[in-house]
């Protein structure tokens, strides 16, 4: 009957985010408060519970999630972005422009938020599909699945950031680990997928093509590149670093704080600040104006992620999530496989890879523990199963079909296929990589 309950209060999760349309953190804030009452928490203690599970994941992913934002706002708006793209097409020519504008993709991905990162890739997109006359989901496809694969593998994102905190693994192992499973997702979703989609016809629309910065006005390639990548540097550096420091306590504590997300998000600002900000003549009062815009890019992105918690903890709390971890032992399935299964089914019924990742962590949790699974793999599983099938209660598929002025047929074939062909490359590679780790 416990279990029924979870899942009806699971259920009543998606109706009110897919059907009713309901704010997905107002939504997971009333399911959390009714599953506590419903399954025998004391009243006295319901909200109090909620509390806890906001609090312990915001408190470990407030940092990261804003200053990335900070620093993806910086990127974009100081043109160290279109720098990046502009440099790697002028390497790779038309020959090799498919492959140029996938490495722009994953290399402008990873510090942007997915969102910001598309609207942005837009202009760059057209402006080869017009220069090349090639089609449009020939350059485009590779490009957005080079952005969605590190949305749902990569910290510093949020969802697989969040995911981090949760299962208790490590934020550059886990990063090192998604660089190796992203590669081939990102090769066989984007460019070899996009070669079948020649023939369907796409005319981008001109109004969504902003104007570009001058040549004049961009900051330098070394300063764009080495600036947007430092958190990535940063956090492999620490995790290779820590490898050779067992047997030296005290340079162990120094790598350990240097290599905390926190503090190198917070060294990556600074140095963007300098780097694409006053060094580049900008006033500090300009800088803070778009860092002010970035948080409010990104606070609904915490409450929603503040939000999940709440539910984890109750579902904790309450002790379901181990009679939950007891019932899926029992399914003899691989908790890998199991992890990536539920968040695709609740990505297909929500729409939201963030929320359908996070969801997730607090079913699978008990029996990741219970079953001693790869902490770092199970964010990669539950990141890969968050990209699965994409439909018409995704945001992304609307974006992409009205960019693109595509037919929603036409649509279904090449972004949630992609999606899919992402996710599904994603789960064998976590599944690959467990029989070597």
């Amino acid at each position: 009957m416990t279990l029924i309950l979870v899942f009806l209060c699971i259920l009543l999760l998606i109706v009110m985010v897919s059907v009713f349309r309901i704010n997905a953190f107002l939504a997971f804030l009333a399911v959390s408060i009714l599953a506590g009452i419903v399954l025998g928490i004391p009243l006295a203690k319901v909200v109090g519970s909620v509390e806890k599970g906001i609090g312990d994941v915001l408190g470990s992913l407030a940092v990261i999630i804003t200053i990335g934002a900070m620093l993806g706002k910086l990127v974009a708006e100081s043109g160290a972005a279109q720098k990046i793209a502009a440099v790697i097409m002028n390497f790779c020519g038309e020959r090799y422009i498919q492959w140029g504008v996938v490495v722009t993709g994953f290399l402008i991905g990873i510090p942007l938020f997915y969102g910001i990162g598309f609207v942005l890739m837009i202009p760059l997109i057209f402006s080869v599909v017009y220069k090349y006359k090639l089609p449009p989901l020939y350059i485009g496809l590779p490009m957005l699945a080079a952005l969605s694969v590190t949305h749902g593998f990569l910290p510093p994102h949020p969802s697989p950031s969040a995911l981090v905190i949760q299962f208790n693994a490590n934020m550059g192992l886990t990063l090192m680990y998604g660089l190796l499973i992203a590669i081939p997702a990102i090769v066989i979703g984007g460019p070899l997928f996009s070669r079948t989609l020649r023939n369907i016809p796409s005319t981008p629309l001109q109004s969504f093509v902003p104007v570009e910065m001058p040549e004049e006005e961009l900051p330098g390639t070394f300063n764009s590149f080495f600036t947007a990548l430092l958190p990535v540097l940063l956090l492999i550096l620490a995790t290779v670093f820590s490898f050779y420091t067992a047997s030296h306590p005290g340079l162990k504590d120094v790598i350990a704080l240097a290599g905390h997300a926190d503090v190198v998000m917070l060294v990556s600002l600074f140095t963007a600040t300098l780097t694409l900000g006053i060094f580049q003549g900008r006033k500090i009062s300009g800088i803070m104006s778009i860092y002010a815009d970035a948080i409010k890019d990104v606070a609904l992105i915490l409450l929603i992620i503040g939000g999940s918690g709440a539910l984890k903890q109750v579902l904790v709390d309450s002790g379901v999530s181990g009679q939950i971890a007891n019932l899926l032992k029992d399914l003899h399935m691989q908790p890998l496989f199991l992890g990536w299964l539920i968040t695709a089914v609740i990505r297909f019924a929500v729409g939201s890879a963030t929320v359908a990742g996070l969801t997730t962590a607090g079913i699978i949790l008990p029996l990741m523990i219970a079953t001693h699974t790869n902490p770092n793999l199970m964010v990669l599983a539950v990141g890969a199963g968050s990209l699965m099938f994409s439909h018409v209660n995704d945001a992304g598929f609307w974006m992409f079909k009205e960019y693109f002025t595509l037919t929603l047929k036409d649509t279904f074939k090449s972004w949630a296929l992609m999606e899919s062909i992402v996710g599904l490359i994603g789960l064998i590679g976590v599944l690959l990589l467990n029989q070597f780790i």
